[in-house]
Parts: C-alpha cells; sequence; structure tokens
C-alpha cells in the first residue's frame, strides 16, 4: 500500500499544478479570462446562467431535480451526456429540453441499423454550376446534437462520432471541419437486452463525461406529468433562455473556478480505488480524473463558490465514472456499479484531512493574495 501512495500524490501534484489551481485554468483558457482570477460580476453571470438552463428544463422534467443539474453541469464543462433508462421515462424529452434552453443550432438523429457514418457527418457532392465538390454538413455539425437510441446504431456509424465527440472536429474525405463551439452530444440508449441494439464501445463512452440514468417517477410525480400534460406538452411551450455566446462565457468562468490540491489528491485517491475494487474489473483513466475534476468546479459555480470542494467531487463521481467501469465476472448480478462507486466514495478519505474544513491555509493565503492584486 505504502508503495502506491506515491504516484498518487505525484498525479495529485501534477493536476494541482502551480499554486494549487487547476490545470484547466492552465491550458487552452481563453485569452479573455485572465490567469489570476474571477471578477464577481463574471462569476455571477456565468452561475445565472446555469440555473436559468436548470429552471427551464425542470419546467418539463418533474422530479429529476439532480439530474438537470447534472446535465447543466456537463454542458458548462462542455462534456457529452449519455441518457440511459426504460422506454418511455423521458430520456428524449430531457434532451430535447435542455437543447431547446440553449440557443443555437438543434439537430436530431434516429439511430437506426441502416444509419450510414456520411448520414452523420455530411458529404462531398458535385456542384455544375461551380464544376467544383461541395462539402454538404451532416447534421452531427449543430451547436447541440440529439442521438436518439444510439445503440440501434451499427458499431460503424457510432465510430464516426469518436472524433466529433473527442477532437470537436469532422474529417470527410481528408479534409477537416471544426465543430461550432458550444458542441454537445445528448445521447439516449435503451437498456442492452432490448432487441436490435448493438454494444457501445468502451472506447465511445469514455468520450461521454457523463452518464445519467432516469427511472420511473414516483406515483405522485406520474400524477404531475399527467396533469402537466393535459393542455399542451410543456416541451411546445419552453423557449430558449440563453445564447451560445452565454454559455460560452458560462463555460470559461467554470474553468476558472479554484481547486486546492488535497481536492485533486481526493479526486486521484477515488479513481485509484476503482481500479483496485475487487468488485470491478476495469476502472477509471486519468480521463476520468480530469472529467471530474472540472464537473467538481461547474458544481461548485453552480452551487456559490469560487472553489470546488469534496463534497462537489461526491455530488458528480457516480455521473462521471458508472459508465467508464466494467464489472468483475465474479461480482453479484444485484450489485450495481452505482452502489459500488458509492462504497467507495464512503472509503476513501480526504488525503491529508480526518474532515473537509475548507481550502488549505496556503490555498487561502494564495486566493487572498491574488485578490488583493
Amino acid at each position: 500500500m505504502a508503495g502506491r501512495q506515491k504516484p498518487v500524490v505525484e498525479l495529485a501534484d501534477f493536476l494541482s499544478g502551480r499554486l494549487g489551481l487547476s490545470p484547466l485554468m492552465q491550458i487552452d483558457r481563453p485569452a479573455s479570462i485572465s490567469p489570476d482570477g474571477l471578477n464577481d460580476v463574471r462569476f455571477a453571470e456565468a452561475r445565472q446562467v446555469a440555473l436559468d438552463i436548470v429552471a427551464n428544463v425542470e419546467k418539463v422534467m418533474v422530479g429529476k431535480k439532480d439530474l438537470v443539474r447534472l446535465a447543466a453541469t456537463a454542458l458548462l464543462c462542455r462534456g457529452h451526456i449519455l441518457i440511459d433508462g426504460r422506454p418511455g421515462v423521458g430520456k428524449t424529452i430531457l434532451a430535447r429540453s435542455l437543447a431547446r434552453s440553449v440557443g443555437g443550432t438543434f439537430k436530431r438523429i434516429q439511430g437506426t441499423a441502416d444509419l450510414l457514418p456520411s448520414d452523420l457527418t455530411g458529404v462531398y457532392v458535385f456542384d455544375q454550376r461551380s464544376s467544383d465538390f461541395r462539402f454538404r454538413p451532416g447534421p452531427i455539425m449543430a451547436h447541440i446534437v440529439l442521438v436518439d437510441e444510439i445503440n440501434r446504431a451499427s458499431p460503424r456509424t457510432q465510430s464516426a462520432l469518436l472524433e466529433c465527440m473527442e477532437e470537436r472536429q469532422v474529417t470527410v474525405d481528408g479534409v477537416t471541419h471544426p465543430m461550432p463551439e458550444t458542441f454537445l452530444v445528448l445521447a439516449t440508449r435503451n437498456p442492452s437486452e432490448q432487441d436490435g441494439t448493438f454494444p457501445m464501445p468502451d472506447t465511445e463512452l469514455d468520450r461521454f463525461l457523463v452518464r445519467l440514468e432516469l427511472d420511473y417517477p414516483t406515483a405522485k410525480e406520474e400524477e404531475q406529468v399527467l396533469a402537466q400534460q393535459l393542455p399542451v406538452h410543456p416541451l411546445e411551450t419552453i423557449e430558449p433562455v440563453v445564447d451560445s455566446d452565454q454559455v460560452v462565457r458560462a463555460q470559461q468562468t467554470a474553468r476558472c473556478v479554484a481547486v486546492d490540491s488535497l481536492v485533486n489528491q481526493y479526486i486521484v485517491a477515488i479513481v485509484n480505488a476503482t481500479r483496485a475494487h475487487p468488485a470491478i474489473r476495469q476502472g477509471g483513466s486519468p480521463r476520468a480524473s480530469l472529467g471530474i475534476q472540472s464537473l467538481a468546479q461547474a458544481w461548485a459555480m453552480i452551487e456559490g463558490r469560487s472553489f470546488a470542494t469534496p463534497d462537489d467531487v461526491k455530488a458528480v463521481a457516480s455521473a462521471a465514472l458508472a459508465h467508464r467501469t466494467l464489472p468483475a465476472e465474479d461480482r453479484p448480478p444485484d450489485v450495481t456499479t452505482e452502489q459500488v462507486i458509492q462504497q467507495i466514495l464512503q472509503s476513501v478519505p480526504v488525503p491529508g484531512a480526518s474532515a473537509w474544513r475548507g481550502p488549505s491555509p496556503s490555498f487561502q493565503r494564495q486566493e487572498r493574495d491574488r485578490t488583493a492584486s
């Protein structure tokens, strides 16, 4: 055990970077964001963007407050969202209501067995007037894309999404086309035991920042759904509450939320625990660590804090890890991956502290010096 502590601490130090700040603040930072900080106005505007989206989606989604907030958090992190659940529980409604809340182009792709990769990415067609080939973009080149029943598409077609989702670009006939800045994929997936579905490879699942699972509503919630849809479906009444420029600014601001080195060590310890747990055959990767960190930043901003805490990590860890881990072959069938992750969260202590009492003193001094300057 002692031999494994050193690489964990080293990786945490690497993630925390200089001054204990998030690496997302140090790499690929837009020029409009200064290295030292968030001002109150910018922070309040970004938080309000998230709250407006959550409130708008909740007009449609009854009793799913935590899932809606996780979806908005993933949007602030520029992360793609996978929505699981039985047919008819509101997977597509959640995706469409989130898309309608954000201004910009929206496209819907229905997963079918005969869907071709070019049906997603686009093709070059010959233009007789110009005597040249012209690129006709596919539906994937939109601000927000809903891929409904993604696991009904063939593995070949699903693989066409890998470059789009990870590198935010499409390559057709050797020519690369960039995606819109707020590009987001919302994918719904039917249970694997349904007929006519294909398994999703691990590499594709890893492209999704979070996995949300919708279950049956309670009896009271279902009664509310019935009453809500008597005159007209509420989805038809909601309008965009933010535009794409506001979303981009909120995403930039979320990346400036500070992360203490103890929080980074906690993230790494959790992900390492998934790799060593006997009920998990394949644990989370460093991409999962980075995903949890960015989600914790955005979650903290929605909570009204300019720094992330271990509680923020706990709030997002399961959604970021459940689809990235594979169960061990001898794991009991009644034990879910979410239950295993919750067990890990309860057993892994915050490194360097018996209980979280806020940012470390050195971190607080750095923040005071930064604010004063």
